[in-house]
């Protein structure tokens, strides 16, 4: 199987890339992620992401125009379905660009979050897979939390405190307010 991985961060795709490879699968990347804000949070996420492939030797590919008036575009009076919009945004970027890369699947590093709609982003990559006729790869990592989180460690990646969302990070300092 040949499939584009779409990358949100370094560190979630520490354990997705070694288990897709350990299974056989020539992977490639695709950072897109439009919805990271503010501005120097993504570009310390670009960067991560540069410093992970050099590392993992990933062939990737990285958007890097900043795309935060199209996501809020998308969002703005749908805050309730956010992550929804975001991960159908995203994806169907990813499965177009698989698509026209010649790729047989797709997939994300969203799923190895355990703070993802699991559900839903199976739901978004299988509609999109018959949409674009490829292959949408499911596979649960989150069983390798852990060992995500201490291979970025290892490798010294910048580790993110929030999605990356403005309303994620708004969260995360509504919390400290709160305490």
């Amino acid at each position: 199987m040949n499939l584009l991985l779409h990358i949100c961060c370094g560190p979630c795709a520490v354990y997705p890339l070694q288990q897709l490879r350990q299974a056989g699968i020539d992977v490639s990347g695709y950072f897109y992620n439009p919805n990271i804000h503010p501005y120097r949070e993504f570009n310390q996420r670009i960067l991560a992401v540069k410093q992970f492939a050099e590392i993992s030797q990933l062939n990737i590919e990285i958007e890097t125009d900043y795309g935060l008036t199209e996501y809020l575009r998308k969002v703005v009076f749908h805050e309730h379905q956010r992550c929804a919009l975001c991960y159908h945004m995203r994806l169907d970027v990813v499965a177009q660009k698989a698509r026209a890369l010649g790729k047989d699947a797709f997939s994300t590093t969203l799923l190895y979050s355990k703070y993802q709609d699991h559900e839903g982003i199976r739901q978004i990559g299988e509609e999109l897979a018959g949409k674009y006729q490829l292959q949408f790869y499911y596979q649960d990592f989150r069983e390798g939390w852990q060992q995500g989180i201490d291979g970025a460690i290892e490798m010294n990646l910048y580790r993110q405190p929030y999605c990356g969302c403005i309303y994620s990070e708004h969260e995360r300092y509504a919390k400290k307010i709160k305490t």
